[in-house]
C-alpha cells in the first residue's frame, strides 16, 4: 500500500496478477482498435502487454460525471501509455498515483499574466492534463481510435515523461537509459526544430485572410500545411508531446520535415514507428488555399 501512496511502481507479484487477468480476447479487441498499435513484432507486442499490466497495477483509475470505469477501458488506456515506454524502463512513470477519467472534455482554471503586467483569469476546455506530481487528466471521448494525428493520452503521458526529474520543458531525463544521447544535443536538436515550427505557424497565420476566424473550422485548411498540430507551438514541453504524438501515431510528415529531431525521439524511445507502420516521409504540402 505504501509504494502506491507514494506513487511507486507495483511489486512483480502484483504485476503478473494483472498480466494473467488480462482475457487474450480484450486484448485482441483493444489491439486491433488503434491502427498505430499494428506492426508490432511478437516480442514488442508481449512487451507492451507487460508495460500495461505494471500501468494496471500501478496507477488507480478514477471516473468523474457519473462514469463508470470497465476493465476494457482502462486497459484502453493502459495499452496507449504503455507505447512510449514499451522499451523503457517504467519506473519514468512512477511519483504519482491516479487517472481521473471524465466522460469527456472538462474545465481547467487558467491565469496568465500579459506583457504589462496584468493577470487575466480564464477557463480552458481541455481532453486531458498531466498535473506535477499529481493525477493525469482524461477525457474518455478522446481516448478512442478515431482521432485522427491526435492522441491524448500520449500526449500527457509523454508530459509524465518530462516532468519524471523537474519541470515540463521538453526535455526528459536520459538517466535510466541514456540511449548515448547527451542533454547538449537534444536542447540544440529541440530548439531548432521548435523554432522552425513556430515560424511555420505564424507564416500560416499570417496567410489567413483577416475576415475568418484562426481559430473556427473554416481556417483548418491552412493549418493542415503544417507538419504537427499548431498547439506544438505553445512552448518546448507542448513541442516534445505533440511530435511525440505524432511520432508514434503518424509519423511521416514529421520525419519529413524534421529528420534530426525524429531520429533523437526513435532513439530516446528506441522505436522506429515510421518503417514499423510501413510509412513514407511526406511532408505536408507547402500550398495555402485561396482566400
Amino acid at each position: 500500500m505504501l509504494r502506491w501512496l507514494f506513487g511507486k511502481g507495483a511489486r512483480r507479484a502484483r504485476v503478473e496478477r494483472e498480466l494473467a487477468a488480462i482475457a487474450p480476447e480484450c486484448w485482441s479487441r483493444v489491439m486491433s482498435r488503434y491502427a498505430f498499435l499494428q506492426g508490432l513484432t511478437a516480442e514488442e507486442e508481449a512487451a507492451l502487454l507487460h508495460r500495461s499490466a505494471w500501468l494496471l497495477a500501478s496507477k488507480g483509475f478514477s471516473g468523474v460525471h457519473g462514469l463508470l470505469v470497465s476493465e476494457e477501458m482502462k486497459l484502453a488506456i493502459a495499452v496507449q501509455a504503455a507505447l512510449p515506454i514499451m522499451k523503457l524502463d517504467p519506473r519514468l512513470y512512477e511519483g504519482w498515483t491516479e487517472i481521473v477519467l471524465y466522460p469527456g472534455g472538462f474545465l481547467i482554471p487558467r491565469s496568465d499574466v500579459d506583457e504589462n503586467g496584468v493577470v487575466h483569469e480564464y477557463v480552458e476546455e481541455a481532453a486531458g492534463e498531466a498535473w506535477e506530481g499529481g493525477p493525469l487528466i482524461l477525457s474518455w471521448e478522446d481516448c478512442g481510435p478515431d482521432q485522427d494525428d491526435v492522441n491524448v493520452v500520449i500526449h500527457e503521458f509523454v508530459h509524465k515523461l518530462d516532468l519524471y526529474q523537474g519541470e515540463a520543458d521538453g526535455i526528459p531525463w536520459f538517466g535510466l537509459h541514456g540511449a548515448g544521447i547527451s542533454v547538449k544535443r537534444w536542447q540544440a536538436v529541440l530548439q531548432a526544430s521548435y523554432e522552425d515550427f513556430c515560424s511555420r505557424v505564424e507564416a500560416v497565420e499570417a496567410a489567413i485572410p483577416a475576415d475568418l476566424d484562426p481559430e473556427s473550422p473554416a481556417a483548418e485548411p491552412w493549418y493542415a500545411a503544417l507538419p504537427l498540430d499548431a498547439y506544438a507551438a505553445a512552448d518546448p514541453a507542448e513541442f516534445f508531446a505533440v511530435s511525440s504524438e505524432s511520432f508514434f501515431v503518424n509519423p511521416a510528415a514529421l520525419a519529413a520535415c524534421y529528420p534530426d529531431w525524429y531520429q533523437l525521439l526513435a532513439a530516446f524511445y528506441r522505436q522506429d514507428p515510421l518503417t514499423r507502420l510501413g510509412m513514407v516521409r511526406t511532408a505536408p504540402s507547402p500550398q495555402t488555399p485561396e482566400p
